[in-house]
């Protein structure tokens, strides 16, 4: 597998988090992305997720909008807060047409409606980490 080491200031290379209170979304995730080459974290709320940020540097986060202790759009301040670089994909089961925009302006740098495209969500996913997938 070639890669593009991506690791900078904002994460290490090939690494991502997802965080999803849906153990479904998660192993799938995790499985999608693993077979691409990742190193990937999973937390299935915001206190998780900000456990996982002060121990690990991923490039990317996909943050759910809607988790059990805290909205989406909190997480994305804290995360964003801690490492203001950090690129963070917004994913949502539901067309909040205004939080998604409020995601946008609070520094997402996209967002997926589920059910999404597995296909075009790993392709922003490389993108934006610069990972070469050997496929």
């Amino acid at each position: 597998m070639v890669e593009y080491d991506a690791t900078d200031e904002t994460g290490q290379a090939n690494a991502i988090m997802i965080v999803d209170d849906q153990p479904g979304i998660r192993m799938l995730l995790t499985e999608v992305f693993k077979k691409e080459g990742y190193h990937v974290f999973v937390a299935a709320n915001g206190y998780q997720a900000l456990t996982h940020l002060k121990r690990k540097h991923p490039a990317l986060v996909l943050l759910d909008m809607k988790l059990p202790d805290m909205s989406g759009l909190e997480l994305l301040a804290q995360l964003k807060q801690l490492k203001p670089n950090l690129k963070v994909i917004m994913m949502t089961a539901y067309g909040e047409g205004d939080l998604v925009q409020q995601a946008l302006r609070s520094g997402a740098i996209a967002y997926f409606t589920k059910p999404f495209d597995l296909q075009e969500l790993i392709s922003v996913v490389e993108s934006q980490t610069h990972h070469i997938s050997s496929k």
